[in-house]
């Protein structure tokens, strides 16, 4: 019974982006020696963030309060949005502190292979909020993959016939990367080079 514990508890963390069964049993021994100092307060504070983080109904950001900070936020431009994959994307953006606008989180990208239709993203709120919120631009600053840049033309096809100027990030972002693994000056730097898609 005990050794189902632990082996569940390793397989859990090696579902972990970049944690194999070696880094996973590793983490977990490492746990169990420092209970009082780190495996219960761990705990606790997984399960409470798990109970208190939500999804903002307006930009499918995550945060304890909603409408979260960045919608809810007086001094931002609530004429352009940006849209991202990932709340992964967003904190990288907003880390560089050079986009002062909203965003549109669509929660990944369009892929035939994994069987992700645009039912599956927040596409449709995406041209909900640029027909009805007096939106000027929207920027696209969605990956350099394929399965992105597919993503980018549907939208940009679903646009079409608004009056919402659509740009897109560019200069500095290389094909095939991902906005959250580029460095601030990268990234900085594409945003303020985009271009009418």
């Amino acid at each position: 019974m005990h050794d189902d514990v632990l082996q569940e508890l390793i397989h859990l963390f090696s579902k972990l982006p970049g944690i194999g069964p070696k880094s996973a049993s590793r983490m977990v021994l490492f746990l169990l020696k420092n209970k009082e100092k780190l495996m219960y307060p761990l705990s606790r504070s997984l399960l409470s963030a798990g109970e208190a983080i939500k999804k903002c109904k307006d930009c499918g950001n995550i945060a304890v309060k909603i409408p979260c900070n960045i919608c809810d936020n007086p001094k931002r431009d609530k004429s352009v949005i940006c849209v991202v994959e990932d709340v992964s994307d967003l904190w990288a953006l907003e880390k560089t502190g050079s986009f002062k606008g909203l965003y549109h989180v669509l929660g990944g990208s369009l892929s035939a292979l994994d069987n992700i239709t645009p039912d599956d993203l927040l596409i449709e709120q995406l041209i909900k909020r640029a027909n009805s919120e007096n939106i000027k631009e929207i920027i696209l600053a969605l990956n350099s993959t394929v399965n992105s840049q597919t993503t980018l033309h549907y939208i940009t096809d679903k646009l079409n016939g608004t009056n919402v100027k659509i740009t897109k990030i560019a200069q500095g972002m290389p094909f095939g990367a991902e906005i959250n693994y580029v460095d601030e000056g990268t990234l900085t730097t594409a945003f303020k080079a985009r271009k009418p898609v």
